[in-house]
């Protein structure tokens, strides 16, 4: 039985859609530190966890190290595979702490796919006024079932050489 020209063109335009939204460029997006391989494949790439960092876009001083699992395989060589939703965050002050704009508890910091189609990595932030402390959540959600997998990174903010600590709930929107 051969295939109509109606099926052939749908599967060929979910494939492309896939391939490009899998792994979107983002020129402001984060930087590979390192990738280590963790499973042995033949002719195809291996698997592997790779860490990032992300500076925060709103506030400056602050930057992010997550690590994230790499599917190799023939469909993580054509950038379809669907990721794991697991995630390791730490989130570090590296400067003198300067807020650009007022924040919401909550407030996404970076978004990237997981997944052609279903699943998103989000790395959030808030503020802990009491203990002048920025907290930042890394998690990954799925269109159809939700993912529990998660990490949380705390960062004091503390003075920088001379002049004011920054108090992050001075900037939090009321």
């Amino acid at each position: 039985m051969k295939p109509s020209k109606f099926v052939l063109s749908a599967l060929l335009a979910t494939g492309l859609f896939a391939i490009a939204g899998a792994a979107p460029a983002r020129a402001d997006g984060p930087d590979l530190i390192f990738r280590k391989s963790t499973d042995f494949k033949l002719l195809t790439p291996n698997d592997k966890l790779a860490t990032y960092v992300l500076d925060d876009p709103d506030v400056d001083g602050i930057a992010c190290y997550y690590t994230v699992h790499e599917k190799g395989g023939v469909a993580g060589m054509f950038g379809v595979a669907e990721q794991t939703s697991d995630v390791s965050l730490s989130c570090r002050q590296y400067g003198p702490v300067k807020f650009k704009e007022k924040f919401g508890q909550g407030d996404e910091v970076f978004s990237e796919r997981r997944s052609a189609l279903w699943k998103r990595l989000h790395i959030v932030r808030g503020c802990d006024a009491k203990r002048n402390a920025l907290v930042y959540m890394a998690y990954s959600d799925r269109l159809i079932e939700g993912s529990p997998e998660n990490s949380t990174s705390g960062v004091p903010i503390q003075p920088w050489g001379a002049g004011d600590v920054a108090q992050c709930g001075e900037f939090l929107k009321k």
